[in-house]
């Protein structure tokens, strides 16, 4: 067995990357792109132009105080969620769901089909399909942090590793954000700067999607099946035992009762839901960018049919124990956090305030007192502190990068690359492109509004459609999002599954390649056929 200190700390492998870019300032020369308006005044074009780079030296230390600053909103919503979830945890409440779904799955095997098809197998699907949805239609990607806290342990139990468990949610998520069908963050960006209408193109966008999640899916269960059937072999089975220690307690032996705080919450809760319902009696899903005209929207009431499903479904859970009321307050959680970031465009903040709210819903309904739950929520603080810290460090390789002023160079000689090149062969380089400059650029809003003034114009040089331009840019944002160390989201869900990030490169880097080879076969039919929307 390989000794833990053959391989480099998440933190050392970081803290390198940082000096590299800090010695990359002071080769590479400066630049930046400025915006002007074109002659004919319809449209907006990017100049690049050289200025003095700013070589960085000491600031390779104070990178970490600046990347805490730049990423201060995820640290903060992994430290409330983490403080939120430790609080139910205490409650045993999940521990019980988990162990009662599990139950409820294995009586399904009673049945020829699914037992043929395996029960496991299609729980896993169904979860990743879900995911992957939402990361296409609203872009999540920073909410799945969330979710880590419920679907690795839920994979531990079913007798898998903490890496099935963030294929199921955070791999999900983020190939369906790659093969994108209405994210508004990325999709609806960069064809508002192309000047195409926004979405169009989403026929062969969701033959695309339809493709990545069946090769997504394929390899989660296939390296799932090979756990599952000798659990050792599992590269995270040593650390995995922080979760299977977790996992040690029996529902059977919990005391199920009834406490007079989960009914104050009861009240409490219903009484919030019954103003919102009235003050807000219809809210307006949008599946797309909500400030569009060509977006999806359903206008539905539905605060008072959550306030309604949330008044009949707690009765007889608190008649049950508070144990399962818990779970309830769990379930309207994701379901108002669904509502909340289609109808109401929520973002970090909101979503950490909901499940902070959830958390102390939660120890109420214990009937902990002020200080036990405070105390709670300190103690999880503290257990998710590293994942958090391990964020702001990531975030110094970009501050470093931009107070150098190289990205704009960096970016500006890679577009200079596809001088002189065929139609498939641009759109493969563009496609390169997209890829590089996601490691250092890992916002999707913010690549599209940088490459996305250069990349369009360009096609249109070489008579390539803007559509695949964009879809050149899709998937290189996409893909390489679960590699690179510069990407908070990344490093906030490996810290939370406590999975090392060499670890998780070395079981991840295989997918990724395949899933570029294929972006780039996807891409080829966008040149040499006339596509709807294209």
């Amino acid at each position: 067995m390989a000794s833990p200190n053959k391989f480099p700390h998440t933190w050392l492998i970081i803290f390198i990357l940082i000096i590299i870019s800090a010695v990359a300032t002071w080769i590479v020369p400066g630049g930046e792109y400025i915006e002007r308006i074109s002659e004919d005044g319809l449209s907006k074009e990017m100049e690049f132009k050289l200025i003095e780079n700013v070589p960085q030296t000491w600031q390779i230390f104070s990178a970490f105080f600046k990347g805490f600053e730049k990423q201060s909103g995820i640290i903060v919503f992994i430290l409330m969620i983490g403080g939120g979830f430790w609080i139910m945890n205490n409650s045993k409440a999940i521990d019980v769901g988990i162990y009662s779904f599990l139950r409820k799955t294995r009586s399904l095997e009673k049945n020829r089909w699914i037992k043929k098809l395996g029960v496991d197998n299609i729980i896993m699907t169904l979860i990743m399909l879900v995911f992957a949805i939402f990361g296409a239609v609203f872009g999540m990607s920073e909410e799945t942090i969330a979710f880590v806290v419920i679907i690795v342990p839920l994979a531990i139990s079913m007798g898998y590793d903490s890496i099935v468990g963030l294929g199921l949610v955070y791999v999900a998520a983020h190939v369906g954000f790659a093969g994108a069908i209405l994210n508004p963050f990325t999709i609806g960006i960069a064809q508002g700067i192309a000047g195409v209408p926004l979405f169009s193109g989403f026929e062969y966008r969701i033959f695309c999607f339809i493709v990545l999640m069946f090769i997504a899916i394929v390899w989660i269960l296939v390296y799932a099946a090979k756990v599952k059937k000798n659990p050792k072999k599992s590269i995270m089975y040593e650390e995995d035992s922080y979760w299977r220690n977790r996992e040690t307690v029996n529902p059977d032996e919990i005391i199920y009762e009834k406490t007079w705080g989960s009914w104050f919450v009861y009240v409490v809760i219903q009484i919030v839901l019954i103003i919102f319902s009235v003050l807000y009696p219809l809210t307006t899903l949008s599946i797309g960018d909500p400030e569009s005209v060509d977006a999806l929207k359903l206008i539905l009431p539905v605060l008072p049919i959550l306030a309604g499903l949330f008044a009949i479904i707690s009765i007889p859970l608190l008649l049950k124990s508070y144990h399962f009321f818990i779970l309830n307050i769990l379930l309207f959680t994701i379901l108002f956090l669904i509502v909340g970031v289609m109808g109401y465009q929520w973002y970090i903040m909101e979503i950490a305030s909901l499940f902070f709210a959830m958390g102390l819903a939660s120890g109420i309904s214990m009937n902990k007192s002020g200080n036990g739950i405070t105390k709670l929520f300190i103690e999880g603080a503290a257990d998710i502190m590293p994942a958090a810290l391990v964020v702001g460090l990531a975030g110094g390789i970009i501050v470093v990068l931009e107070d150098g002023k190289i990205i704009a160079s960096i970016l500006h000689k890679m577009a200079s690359v596809m001088d002189g090149t065929g139609k498939i062969a641009s759109v493969g380089v563009m496609y390169v492109i997209q890829a590089v400059i996601n490691i250092v650029i890992p916002s999707g809003s913010a690549k599209a509004a940088l490459t996305m003034p250069i990349m369009a114009p360009f096609s249109d040089l070489i008579g390539l459609s803007r559509q695949a331009t964009i879809l050149a840019f899709q998937f290189g944002d996409g893909f390489t999002n679960m590699i690179t160390p510069t990407s908070g989201v990344l490093i906030g869900v490996l810290g939370i599954a406590r999975v090392p990030f060499h670890k998780w490169f070395k079981w991840v880097f295989k997918f990724v390649i395949v899933l570029l080879v294929v972006g780039f076969l996807l891409l080829i039919p966008t040149v040499l056929f006339n596509l709807p929307g294209f």
